[in-house]
């Protein structure tokens, strides 16, 4: 192992010329060498869901051929397992296959929020929930690292649209940035240490996040601990020598040379001291060196054992959301029909930088048939997956199948054209041949079923037509088996939405402003992203952020707390007790939120703090422990640039989504922040009774009041409302001359004292 004297040492070696390189790639997807010192050059591929090697080096969407490696689901379906046990086996198995491929570093997972249900990317980052989207990310880096590969997380940060993605601006207020679009990064960096951090293409409050000190040294570097490196994401370089100062170690693909000349210039002619490059350097040969001491060589891995991981990944991640009259699981028996183009032209992952070349691909109606043997099985296209239109051939053909058969099972979803890197989608709808199919199907046969494939929440005209919808996402390589297992009752399903479905586009926050103007896009709509924003408003939605369904039944009781008062310092024990009361072993995602009851600044309703999925067989009862601790209450300051906890009660609310609350119970929080007020002629009555200084000063004004004694009377209240928000300098003219310019100026001194 390369340590840090040994580092120091060769970089004393050096030229100029050859540190300024290694801040620049070789080519698409391998780091510069220095061969006569023995630096190695590494290859990055994308991910996250799946190892993309490009058998062409000047590939970077997917143009050219891949090796093949195991596509498992996509981001948004694996953060609805809830699962962070299982992420983290995906994550070994990708670090097992990147090995094979001696890459040593998996580009990904991506943790930025779903702002808005349009982003072309959604599938490819897992939740509008910070401190759910953290946990995955955390989980999945930790899997991959454990094999001795690197990840990078990605896109720092803010970069929540695919539209003018390279050049928009995001407008965020501190407060959100932090509790919201940063803290999704903050939690994976420090429980996880990513090798590298993927910088954004957009700016971030005017500044390119590329060259954004605050973001990338400050934040991330000093504030949060990250000892890796940061990486351009490819192309997003806007001024390299603005990017090295600023924290950006890496720019990818190779600028071919001229990265390296302007690193140079500047250092020769003093706008970059050499010093501030040397600090580069060595974070990058530690990260060089780390995966070189780490390679594996003839490492392999089993095909077979990482599709059944697959398998098992998708079942976890699909979430049944509707089964009114127990219309699945399906009998093995009958007949039964299986509709639309999509159970055959499977759509399995997103589009764009991340696709993969699977080591196999499952067919939908084949892995019915193997589950089902004896039942009579009828296939059916019913659409024309390229096109918008009704082919009134099929659809009677569509009709016909679904009539004379006990149960319908129509496949829709989003094609590829809907959704992908690259650029946004314009509406939620699923195309109108479809929703033509699911309407006229449910004609003919009642008892129909509709399974999605789809990366990002849809509108669903036609849900009362439907009496089971289970949303597949795009369920990697294995999502055949995993969803014949799932209508079959192989397994229940135990996924929960990792995002809200809005009942229209226009009911999401960021509608108004998405995606907003030329090159600006303000984030007006603030903290309140997702369940957040539908909650406060008492907005109805399709389904809420956490709701999935199961084919048994869970119970929840003794919600207890290790006790009832603590302060922010302490942590907090909870625990809850959970019993499979149905008749089928199933698995249950248990969430915790946090509501502050009563606040001085403007909060969400509830916020997701904790969870745990566990695993009960029929009658078994296990007890779910969380802890929280000073983050689980805290909100944002931005006057004091902290986390901060205010005295007062909160409730903890252990809910089987964010609208189904089953349990609560409410605990005090005491206060250890020390706030240092800065009292002045407008500070309010209010402002004085926060401290007992002030509140004698409160009392010896209003002693004065000619209307003093009517601050005790029948008016008082209305008196005091009034009074409560007066700037001191008002008992100048309220105090019929008692209250004088020296006696304010005698007031603000006095509390200013220390």
């Amino acid at each position: 192992m390369k340590d840090s004297t040994y580092i120091k040492k060769l970089i004393g070696q050096m030229t100029l010329e050859e540190k300024a390189s290694l801040c620049s790639g070789k080519d698409t997807w391998h780091t510069q060498s220095v061969d006569r010192l023995g630096i190695p050059s590494l290859m990055v591929t994308d991910g996250p869901h799946g190892l993309r090697k490009q058998r062409a080096s000047a590939d970077h969407l997917g143009l050219f051929d891949s090796v093949p490696s195991t596509c498992f689901p996509s981001a948004a379906g694996v953060a609805s397992s809830w699962n962070r046990a299982l992420i983290q086996q995906m994550g070994e198995a990708l670090g097992r296959e990147c090995q094979a491929e001696e890459v040593a570093v998996l580009l990904g997972p991506g943790v930025n929020i779903k702002r808005s249900p349009l982003c072309g990317r959604n599938f490819e980052y897992f939740s509008e929930d910070p401190f759910l989207s953290s946990e995955m990310a955390a989980h999945h880096i930790i899997g991959v690292q454990s094999q001795g590969v690197g990840t990078s997380l990605k896109h720092f940060a803010a970069n929540n649209q695919e539209h003018r993605r390279m050049t928009s601006d995001s407008i965020v207020d501190e407060r959100t940035l932090r509790e919201i679009y940063l803290a999704s990064f903050e939690g994976a960096v420090k429980k996880a240490q990513p090798w590298t951090v993927m910088c954004a293409y957009n700016k971030v409050n005017g500044e390119f996040a590329s060259e954004n000190e605050e973001l990338l040294t400050t934040i991330l570097k000093e504030e949060w601990g990250h000892e890796g490196i940061v990486v351009s994401d490819w192309g997003a370089v806007n001024d390299r020598v603005k990017g090295v100062a600023a924290g950006l170690e890496l720019e990818m693909p190779s600028s071919h040379g001229e990265g390296t000349a302007l690193i140079i210039k500047a250092v020769q002619e003093g706008k970059l001291s050499e010093e501030k490059l040397d600090q580069v350097v060595e974070r990058l040969l530690t990260v060089i060196f780390k995966a070189k001491d780490h390679q594996k060589a003839g490492a392999s891995f089993d095909q077979e054992v990482h599709h059944q991981l697959a398998r098992e990944i998708a079942r976890e991640s699909m979430v049944l959301l509707k089964n009114e009259d127990r219309v699945l699981p399906l009998s093995r028996t009958g007949k039964l029909a299986l509709i639309g183009a999509m159970a055959k032209e499977v759509r399995y992952q997103g589009s764009g930088s991340s696709q993969i070349k699977p080591t196999k691909l499952e067919d939908i109606s084949e892995e019915i048939i193997k589950i089902a043997p004896d039942a009579e099985i009828a296939y059916e296209q019913g659409y024309q997956l390229s096109s918008e239109e009704t082919d009134a051939e099929l659809l009677e053909l569509a009709k016909q199948a679904a009539a004379s058969s006990e149960t319908a099972v129509v496949f829709a979803g989003l094609p590829a054209r809907y959704e992908s890197e690259g650029f946004d989608r314009q509406h939620l709808r699923i195309p109108p041949n479809q929703i033509a199919l699911i309407e006229e199907i449910a004609k003919v046969q009642p008892n129909l079923v509709v399974v999605l494939s789809n990366g990002a929440p849809i509108e669903m005209p036609w849900l009362p037509h439907a009496k089971g919808v289970l949303e597949a996402y795009l369920g990697g390589q294995a999502l055949g088996g995993a969803i014949a297992d799932l209508l079959f009752g192989v397994v229940s399903p135990s996924g929960k939405l990792a995002e809200t479905f809005p009942l229209a586009l226009s009911d999401n926050p960021s509608f108004l402003f998405y995606p907003g103007e030329k090159d600006i896009v303000e984030y007006r709509e603030g903290i309140f992203v997702g369940y957040r924003y539908y909650d406060k408003k008492q907005q109805p939605v399709l389904f809420p952020f956490g709701h999935g369904l199961s084919y048994t039944a869970f119970e929840y009781s003794n919600l207890t707390v290790q006790k009832n008062k603590i302060s922010d310092q302490e942590t907090l024990q909870v625990q809850v007790t959970v019993r499979n009361s149905g008749q089928m072993a199933g698995k249950e995602a248990v969430q915790l939120y946090v509501r502050d009851i009563e606040s001085s600044v403007i909060r969400p309703e509830k916020e997701l703090k904790a969870f745990d999925k566990v695993e009960l067989q029929p009658g078994e009862s296990k007890t779910v422990s969380f802890e929280l601790d000073k983050r689980s209450f805290a909100y944002y300051d931005v006057e004091l640039k902290d986390w901060v906890v205010e005295t007062g009660s909160f409730e903890l609310l252990i809910g089987k989504s964010s609208q189904d609350i089953v349990l609560t119970e409410q605990i005090e929080v005491e206060s250890t922040t020390v706030r240092t007020y800065v009292y002045h002629r407008n500070s309010t009555i209010t402002d004085l009774m926060q401290t007992e200084k002030g509140r004698e000063w409160v009392k010896k004004i209003y002693a004065v009041l000619p209307f003093a004694a009517a601050l005790e009377g029948p008016h008082a209240a209305l008196l005091q409302a009034f009074m409560k928000y007066m700037p001191i300098r008002g008992m100048l003219s309220f105090s019929g001359g008692k209250f004088t310019e020296k006696h304010l100026e005698e007031l603000v001194d006095d509390m200013n004292k220390k």
